[in-house]
Formats: structure tokens, sequence, C-alpha cells
């Protein structure tokens, strides 16, 4: 899963910034609203963390550009602005949820992963495939009644699979979610996660298919090379 953060206050951009990769997204922060515009438009994200008072263009503005683009990326405004109206105006250019500032990193965290199961289409935090579960509250992954041994990497790179079951997944789209900007990211690094990552699935029953020159799909209902 991969998160913009855009934020100008360095203290919080990088409190947020930790939070996100300790919690194993892949992030990228900018600190201006032309910045974050620039980025919602050249690249693919799964959650938008959006402060209001950006430089340039404000987060109001950010956001309203998105949703006339027809980007329907979760948004999650962070604002000191604590009316009812800036709320309002918020949620009705399309902002998917909002936190005042100060706030807990917790609820920050509690409410990123509600949005995100809700994009997936998932109202439960806990997602069963074969002899696999997946808590999306915790990212944690078990084998029955075992806990996986996965690293950082391979949880987001299950998650991507797990959120588009049975759908063809390309190379570029899983670089895209699973690196962030600026990451010596080899030719071969897909590969190599999927291959471990395949190991560690195959005794559950969940098989990660190679379409040869298109991508990669969990259990697709197709016959695969």
């Amino acid at each position: 899963m991969r998160v913009l953060i855009a934020e100008d206050d360095p203290t919080i951009s990088v409190g947020l910034t930790r939070a996100m990769r300790e919690a194993g997204y892949a992030t990228d922060h900018v600190n201006t609203g032309t910045a974050a515009d620039s980025a919602l438009t050249a690249q693919s994200f799964d959650l938008v963390i959006l402060d209001i008072g950006l430089p340039g263009l404000d987060g109001f503005q950010v956001l309203k550009r998105a949703r006339e683009r027809k980007n329907t990326t979760p948004v999650l405004i962070l604002t000191a602005l604590d009316g009812i109206e800036d709320r309002v105006r918020g949620l009705n250019l399309g902002a998917d949820d909002y936190l005042v500032k100060p706030f807990s990193l917790r609820e920050l965290d509690a409410r990123v992963r509600a949005l995100l199961r809700r994009a997936a289409g998932q109202s439960q935090p806990i997602v069963t495939h074969a002899k696999l579960r997946f808590d999306t509250s915790t990212r944690t992954a078990y084998l029955g009644e075992s806990i996986m041994e996965l690293s950082v990497r391979e949880i987001g790179l299950l998650e991507i699979f797990l959120t588009r079951i049975g759908r063809i997944v390309s190379k570029d789209v899983i670089t895209d979610l699973l690196f962030e900007w600026g990451e010596d990211v080899t030719s071969n690094a897909v590969e190599v996660y999927i291959h471990r990552l395949r190991k560690k699935l195959e005794p559950a029953g969940v098989i990660i298919r190679t379409i040869r020159g298109v991508g990669y799909c969990l259990n697709p209902s197709i016959d695969a090379p």
C-alpha cells in the first residue's frame, strides 16, 4: 500500500512519515499544495493524508482538483481548523475523513486502516482466503492459527494481492505501490519478493500465478501458463 503525505510542518511530517513506514506502508511526502497536485496527477496512491494549510494550493484546492479529475483515492484531511464550516467544506469537496490537530497517531492509524478497508470493499478487518487469514488492523497474516513470518515488504505485497483477488496485477503497478520515490529498485526486485512470498503462501493453498507478459494473479479463475 502506498500513502502520500502532504504536510508542510516539518515536525508533523517527519512523525507521520515515520509512523506510516513503521506500519509497513510505502510513504512519499510533499510539503506544498502544488507538489501534492502534481503527485496525484502523475502517480497512483492508496491513500492521501492531506493538510489543509499548505502553501501554494491549499488542501481544499488540491482536493477539489483531484476530484474534478475523477481521482477517487481516499483522502484523510488534517487541519488545525476545527470550525464546523471547514469540516463540512472538506467533506463536501470529497474528503473521506478528517482529523483535527493535534491528534493521536493511534487514532490516525485506525482511521487510515478503516479508509483502506472501505476502499477495498471490506467491512471487516479480517480477510480470509483459502487457509490464510490477514488482519488488516494489525497487518498480520495467519496460516491456520500460526502467525506467518513475513517481512514488511512481503506484507505489503500480500496486501496488494488480497485486495485484488483474481485480478491480474502488472509488475509496474506492484512497483508503484510497493516502493517509495527515490528507492534504488533493481530490475528483478519484484520477482525476488514474489518468489519469497510464494514459498510462504503455498502451504496455505494460496498460489500467485505468473501471467507471462502481463503480470501476476492471486489464485485466478483463468488458466495461467
